[in-house]
């Protein structure tokens, strides 16, 4: 073996590294504009691009000394740097949760470990004033070897952390050699268990800088924040004292304080009324350190956060986190994301009304944070650790207690691994010290608590007493064990219940409550968001949460016959262990496109919200839930009256003027139609430029019903009302079926289901197959619990029977009258069903379903009818909530509206296909082919979907581009259906989302037409 085992030694985490320090990009003269182009620096050398690599399935193939100066690697390949070898298709792509991908063994790893050798040549010319040579790497995974010229330069581990070398004695002026071997495992993978795909490399960049004999070699910034001023103390550690002159500047390049440091690096400056940084107004300063031979620029922004009275304060003001989970992740370049990627989601985070991040659950980039800082985040810097795998060890005895005894002793309170978990938070903290942003430090993710925790917490505080910390999995606790929670300052949760939120408000509340995971936005969901906003907003020790997760993770693989990218998940490459589709739990797809999760969030989450409207009186009310801004600075609203979604009045609202956190009383006058229904809709839209954000921006909506003397929709009354005489009917009965035949149609009725088999109108087949009464939906992302209880009682497999059937003919039309049950092979009668039908003369169809559920039974997935529709209806009209998919839990983004689209379009097209485009409280729909159609309706609000899919394809195709389109327009008209929730990963749908109900009435017509 070519290297020293230090990748099974838990006592060697690096060797011959710098000592860690804040993160900055010195320059040989001041350069104001280092974050998202360092590269312009000239003491900076970036390394990264194409490199000689080569792969080896086992560390023991690796027996020659490819590191050597002018070792013959032109059989080696090419690959770029920064990069993730599985994406250069070497090794097998992992997606693992919880579960380790090699036994649970520390520190061992597996002997055949995978590795990968780097090669790369490079010209270096040293500068007189910059004599020394430090070589970064910002990211590798999992440890790494280095050489400069042949010669070792030191070993690191930690993959999120930054490694730095002291190159300056082993570089050569013109054409050097550096060589890089690096393990896909090591002892340091035990702590690196977090919940993504596993990728192996140089995966962030590798660069040199260029830097004086005597200069700062690390400086750490505090403030002290007063009402009309703020202290900036400086401590600066210097390689040898040098004179280093010190000023600050505002965001406008005026001169606020300056100074000379000591010999002892220590100096301290006064800014007069500061402007303080928030995640609304980002304001940031500039600090110039200037040296002899070296200028450092760096940017600054004065706040607090501090808890008092079990409530977090920012800047004095009680603070809300609306914050979201990140992962780097990207299908194209897996775990190597750049400034570009960075910059695209936070504008979308931006859009969406979030105004902090957890980086789940490592250290990002350096200038991630330096991109919060200017655009406005509040951050959770997380260390690189989650050690959950402890937790899924063979336990014979089960129970909560020995699970959580068993998952802390193996690591978190082993003194075993008290230097590695130390250093780990230290390397994070040292280098992200100086970032405004970071509000709070975490000690990893889903590690379990022990002795480990509580050094690491302490030397935090210790350092760092101005930050907050949180740990979630501190309640992971040995119930044998006394342990110290004194440096942690929140009491964190991940998906708990509202009910055990308000149970530890209630019964205990010592410390402000996180949710530093909830709403699991899995597929389609979150149904929750609302009623959790709600929560949050309820109590002052709530200070926020964090939503579960930003994106998709997904390989991209191509594209499909039918145009539609491969995403790979779990699974698909063919690996044994892995957890499927979890990782595909994200706001946005792969590619950033927004899931309608995403939209839904943005409205709860609104800067401003109705309180009430009296509109009699023309007053309406409107709480401003920023945190700083106030409203007429903030946000422009514009109101539109509605009538059946028909816009009757629409305007502007002036002088709304409400401090944050307070309500503003507003004149607003309408003429509210005495007919029709009737909605006011109020437009938030943003008023001003904003980092990442344009004037106009909508930022949300608030939708009000008002009341008038006839609230119905007068289409679908036209619908419900109609009634034409166009020649008696003729009906024929045999044993199987009644035929019912007028001028303009031909229905057929199948006495064994109780159903319509066929209907012809106007010379034209309408229905491809019989109709169905539906109760089964493909199953969601967050029915994965349910879908077992659902199965069980095979709602999969139901189908009608009819026992008595009874046809009665009079002057108002022909009525079939039945007694009929959903049944399934194995169980007993799910329903017992009373239908009757109505056939009018004109062909309109007027049905009443009353349904009893046997007791037995779980909720229902859903309760309506199915129709397979000529395919040549592929346009839909409807009044209901719209335009992206709403149901009972989920509609915050939806409005009541008139939409029209193509059926194609009412798709939501989920990585792993499920239940989707359902619309909530609908007054009607028309499906046409644009010159005839179907009319469904209903005198009470129902749900429908119209699909080119059919629910068991949805079910049966494990990825969307694997989906082959029905033969007919798929019409689902649903009396209800069970929420959305978020239980695949949180608590279960909340009752009153549930469709329990165990008796119902179902009333609608369909009503064939034929335009013009």
């Amino acid at each position: 073996m070519i290297v020293p085992r230090f990748y099974e030694d838990l006592n060697v985490m690096h060797d011959k590294t710098m000592p860690a320090r804040a993160y900055y990009i010195p320059a040989s003269v001041r350069m104001d504009d280092l974050v998202e182009h360092r590269e312009n620096s000239d003491r900076f050398q970036m390394l990264s691009g194409e490199w000689k690599f080569q792969y080896y399935n086992s560390i023991y193939d690796v027996k020659e000394s490819f590191y050597e100066k002018g070792y013959d690697v032109s059989g080696f390949d090419h690959v770029t740097v920064p990069g993730v070898w599985q994406m250069d298709g070497y090794d097998t792509h992992q997606y693992t949760n919880i579960r380790y991908p090699f036994p649970f063994d520390p520190p061992y790893v597996p002997q055949d470990i995978p590795c990968g050798a780097y090669v790369h040549n490079f010209e270096y010319n040293r500068e007189k004033k910059a004599s020394k040579a430090f070589l970064n790497f910002e990211g590798v995974d999992s440890c790494f070897y280095v050489w400069v010229n042949g010669v070792y330069a030191g070993y690191s581990q930690v993959s999120h952390a930054t490694s730095e070398f002291d190159v300056t004695d082993l570089l050569n002026e013109g054409e050097n050699t550096l060589a890089v071997l690096v393990l896909k495992w090591c002892d340091g993978s035990y702590l690196e268990d977090q919940d993504k795909f596993r990728m192996s490399g140089i995966f962030r960049d590798v660069y040199l800088l260029k830097r004086p004999e005597k200069t700062i070699r690390d400086y750490h910034i505090t403030t002290d924040v007063e009402k009309d001023r703020v202290t900036v103390k400086l401590d600066m550690y210097f390689s040898e004292p040098v004179e280093t002159k010190v000023t600050i500047e505002d965001k406008y390049g005026a001169v606020v304080a300056r100074g000379e440091a000591a010999e002892d690096g220590v100096l301290e400056l006064t800014v007069l009324n500061p402007v303080l940084w928030n995640a609304e107004n980002p304001y940031l300063y500039q600090i110039i350190l200037t040296m002899p031979d070296e200028v450092i620029v760096d940017r600054i922004g004065f706040r607090t956060i501090e808890i008092r009275d079990k409530v977090v304060y920012f800047n004095g003001e009680k603070i809300k986190f609306r914050g979201v989970n990140r992962h780097d992740s990207d299908p194209e370049t897996g775990f190597v994301i750049d400034v570009r990627q960075i910059k695209k989601d936070l504008m979308l985070m931006k859009q969406h009304n979030f105004n902090a991040i957890r980086s789940s659950h490592y250290p990002n980039a350096p200038y991630f944070y330096q991109m919060c800082d200017e655009y406005g985040f509040m951050v959770i810097d997380e260390a690189d650790i989650e050690a959950h795998g402890p937790f899924m060890l063979y336990r014979k005895e089960d129970t909560d207690q020995n699970r959580f005894r068993r998952w802390n002793e193996k690591i978190a309170d082993d003194p075993a691994w008290e230097k590695a978990i130390v250093d780990r938070v230290r390397l994070m903290v040292q280098r992200d010290k100086n970032r405004p942003c970071i509000v709070m430090w975490s000690m990893g993710n889903e590690s379990a608590y022990g002795c480990n925790f509580e050094k690491a917490l302490a030397w935090t505080k210790n350092f760092d007493p101005d930050r907050i910390t949180q740990y979630e999995s501190a309640r992971y606790r040995n119930y044998d064990i006394t342990y110290d929670y004194d440096n942690l300052d929140l009491y964190s949760r991940m998906y708990p219940s509202l009910q055990e939120i308000e149970d530890y408000l209630k019964n205990d509340g010592s410390k402000p409550f996180l949710l530093v995971e909830y709403c699991h936005s899995m597929g389609n969901g979150p149904g929750d968001f609302e009623d959790y906003f709600q929560m949050i907003h309820k109590d002052d020790r709530m200070c926020g949460g964090f939503v579960w997760e930003w994106c998709d993770h997904a390989i991209a693989h191509g594209t499909a016959e039918n145009g539609k990218t491969r995403y790979y998940y779990g699974g698909d490459h063919g690996e044994a262990i892995h957890d499927g589709n979890f990782c595909m739990d994200g706001l946005v797809y792969p590619d950033r496109t927004p899931h309608t999760g995403l939209l839904e969030y943005k409205n709860v989450y609104r800067p401003v919200r109705v309180v009430s409207y009296d509109w009699k009186n023309g007053q309406i009310v409107l709480h401003n839930y920023m945190d700083f801004d106030d409203l007429n600075n903030y946000v422009d609203i514009f109101y539109e009256m509605t009538q059946d979604g028909i816009t009757v009045e629409k305007g502007k609202l002036v002088n709304v003027v409400a401090a944050p956190h307070s309500d503003a009383v507003v004149e607003l006058k309408l003429q509210v139609p005495s007919t029709g229904k009737v909605y006011l809709k109020l437009i938030y839209r943003l008023k001003k430029q904003m980092p990442l954000l344009e004037p106009g921006h909508e930022l949300g909506f608030d939708e009000i019903k008002l009341a008038n003397e006839d609230d119905r929709n007068r289409q679908a009354v036209k619908w419900l009302e109609q009634e034409k005489e166009v020649g008696a009917i003729d009906v024929k009965e045999n044993e199987r079926q009644v035929v019912l035949q007028a001028n303009d149609f031909t229905y057929v009725f199948d006495k064994r289901t109780g159903l319509f088999e066929d209907m012809q109108f106007a010379g034209r087949s309408y229905i491809d197959h019989p109709m169905e009464l539906n109760i089964w939906r493909a199953p969601t992302d967050n029915d994965m619990y349910i879908k077992k209880e659902w199965k069980k009682a095979h709602y999969d497999a139901a189908y009608t029977r009819a026992y008595r059937i009874e046809v009665l003919q009079n002057k108002h039309g022909v009525f079939i009258m039945e007694h009929a049950a959903v049944l399934a092979d194995t169980v007993q009668k799910i329903l017992d069903v009373e239908m009757t039908w109505k056939i009018n003369e004109d062909g309109k169809i007027e049905a009443v379903i009353e349904a009893v559920k046997d007791r037995e039974f779980p909720e229902l997935p859903r309760f309506g009818i199915r129709m397979f529709l000529n395919k040549k209806m592929n346009e839909v009209t409807y009044f209901g909530m719209g335009p992206q998919e709403s149901y009972r839990d989920k509609h915050q983004a939806s409005c009541h509206g008139l939409f029209r689209s193509k059926v194609a379009q009412m798709h939501e097209d989920y990585i792993r296909p499920q239940e989707n485009g359902s619309h909530y409280d609908c007054d009607y729909v028309e499906i046409t082919s644009g010159q005839y159609g179907i009319a469904a309706v209903s005198n009470d609000s129902f749900s429908f979907n119209v699909s080119v899919y059919t629910q068991e394809e949805l079910e049966r195709a494990s990825h969307n581009y694997e989906l082959e389109e029905s033969d007919s327009t798929v019409f689902c008209m649903d009396y209800a259906m069970n929420g959305i929730g978020s239980n695949s990963c949180g608590p279960d749908v909340l009752d009153k989302y549930r469709f329990a109900e165990e008796a119902f009435r179902f009333q609608f017509e369909l009503i064939p037409f034929v335009k013009g």
